[in-house]
């Protein structure tokens, strides 16, 4: 079993309720979405692994039993080109859980017409791999977030 964290301070919500259909019908994968505090914070590593994909607005760790999570900071922020996001590791680094990954302001994204609303996606899983996600709850960064059977 490996036990993700919340990478970020929010309401975690139901992937349904994400403002793109792409992660909403679980086209990714199976996870949940945090709508983060809207102040400047710290996306933090979800588990323990190596950072395998790396934009400024998104990243991947995989865990050493190679389960990939993937971690979306916005919604369209790809549009933003990388302007508003900090990475603080580099592809290829070995991550700890609840180490500080990127920089960002939610409220910055809100403020451009985008989304703040994180996907954290278990790559290559079902939905039944998935326990413990409890959505309408409010988490603080590193909390649990669910667990990968």
């Amino acid at each position: 079993m490996t036990t993700v964290s919340s990478p970020l301070a929010g309401r975690v919500l139901p992937l349904e309720d994400v403002p793109d259909p792409v992660f909403a019908d679980a086209l990714v994968g199976p996870g949940g979405a945090v709508d983060p505090v809207r102040v400047p914070l710290e996306a933090l590593a979800p588990l323990d692994g190596i950072v395998v994909s790396l934009l400024a607005h998104t990243f991947t760790v995989v865990d050493t039993a190679g389960r990939a999570v993937l971690t979306h900071l916005g919604i369209d922020t790809v549009q933003l080109a990388g302007e508003g996001f900090e990475p603080l590791v580099g592809k290829g680094d070995r991550v700890r859980r609840g180490q500080p990954l990127v920089r960002w302001d939610p409220a910055a994204v809100a403020a451009s017409g985008r989304s703040p609303v994180c996907p954290v996606i278990a790559l290559e899983a079902s939905a039944a791999d998935l326990t413990g996600l409890r959505t309408g709850r409010d988490v603080r960064a590193g909390d649990v977030l669910f667990s990968w059977n």
